[in-house]
């Protein structure tokens, strides 16, 4: 059966220059991983807020990355948090998620939620603090090695509240000792991706603060170091597209947490705010990604903690956002764009941007969904199959991960 929308804007793609084949093989290689504490109990600093079929444990949180995956073909990773999904046997573990068709993608450390990290971790006063934060970082390589995991993903709570608490340059130095014992640990096929937020938990100063001081670490460590820009890391106003396009440029730019940053962290839904934003992310990133001489390895990871939409839904639906504007960044006219900047055009090169994100891009979804033999409508399928009921009944009682 033809997909009459399809082919209207297949055509017109074409008319435009467009190799559409090219456009629905990019999108069906898309790979956007999601993380396991997003299907757990999680909740603000506030409280917890408990839902339905929330995952219990790290096999749980496995299950429904896979249906995630399932339904939208283009997450076959789940990130862990550890010790959130440790376990006694990680062999079984990495069987599992094979046998639910997933891998085992980015490990995350948690260097901040135990008591002794009141202070900071790895720029703790106190050295026996650092270095049980190290060791733990270590630890996380070792699983990374076990899972067959590439990317270690770092982020730090360090900071102060008051002036006078810290000393700014012997933090660094500590900060710097740290990342170096790590790095130092990783194998051929492993990378350090290095993480950054400018306020919370600490409200004066933040050891990590912005792209430029994650940058500074990651460029005297070496190749395998490089940084993670989260969404949600950045004060309001400030031009995350830019950031990504120096990053790249620097083969600095190694992953990426998406989320939305009007919450001042990780927990809203990437695009649900702003997408035209998510747009011009996107833009830069199919700008290096089509370019000859660019050689890009960015590890594309959702950072989200469904605290008030369902667990599963939600996930589905920041895939679906991502999906939507990766499709729309590759419809951009980049010829027509190139010689509208060179010709100091302003107003044509804004409105060559302005078509690709006012093009309705859901029938190339749904037509890349049909060939790669999925529901052109994931949500709706997802509702339709029973998935929530089944869970919701099953997982009753037990012990939650992560800070619930």
């Amino acid at each position: 059966m033809s997909n009459i929308k399809y082919d209207i804007l297949a055509d017109d793609l074409t008319k435009q220059g467009h190799n559409v084949d090219k456009i629905r093989n990019n999108l069906k290689k898309q790979h956007i991983e999601t993380p396991s504490w997003g299907y757990g109990n999680s909740g603000t600093r506030f409280g917890v807020f408990h839902q339905e079929g929330a995952a219990r444990n790290a096999a749980e949180r496995l299950e429904d990355a896979a249906t995630v995956h399932k339904y939208t073909g283009v997450s076959p990773t789940v990130a862990l948090h550890i010790p959130w999904d440790q376990t006694d046997d990680w062999d079984s573990l990495q069987q599992y998620a094979a046998d639910l068709n997933i891998g085992i993608g980015a490990i995350n450390p948690n260097v901040f939620q135990d008591q002794i990290y009141k202070l900071g971790s790895v720029c703790n006063p106190d050295s026996s603090v650092r270095r049980v934060a190290i060791d733990h970082m270590l630890e996380c390589v070792d699983i990374m090695s076990i899972t067959g995991s590439q990317d270690l993903s770092l982020w730090f709570a360090d900071g102060t509240n008051f002036p006078g608490q810290g000393n700014f340059r012997q933090r660094k130095h500590w900060m710097e000792e740290a990342l170096r014992e790590v790095f130092g640990a990783l194998n051929d096929n492993q990378r350090m991706l290095i993480e950054y937020k400018f306020f919370e938990p600490g409200f004066y100063h933040t050891d990590l603060t912005d792209w430029g001081t994650a940058y500074v670490m990651a460029k005297k460590l070496g190749d395998k170091a490089q940084v993670l820009i989260d969404l949600g890391h950045h004060p309001l106003g400030i031009n995350i597209e830019f950031i990504v396009a120096y990053l790249i440029d620097e083969d600095k730019l190694g992953g990426f947490h998406f989320n939305c940053k009007k919450f001042a962290d990780d927990d809203l839904t990437v695009g649900s705010i702003n997408p035209q934003e998510l747009f011009l992310i996107y833009n830069e990133l199919v700008a290096a990604e089509l370019d000859p001489e660019v050689e890009t390895d960015i590890a594309y990871m959702i950072d989200q903690s469904h605290n008030l939409k369902p667990k599963v839904e939600a996930s589905l639906q920041s895939v679906c956002n991502l999906q939507t504007a990766y499709a729309k960044a590759l419809i951009v006219d980049r010829q027509s764009l190139a010689e509208a900047q060179a010709a100091g055009e302003i107003i044509d090169a804004e409105q060559i941007l302005q078509r690709a994100v006012e093009t309705d891009v859901r029938p190339l979804l749904e037509q890349v969904r049909l060939e790669m033999d999925l529901d052109p409508d994931p949500l709706t399928a997802y509702r339709k199959s029973g998935y929530f009921e089944r869970i919701s009944k099953a997982r009753v009682g037990g012990e939650s991960q992560g800070w619930a």
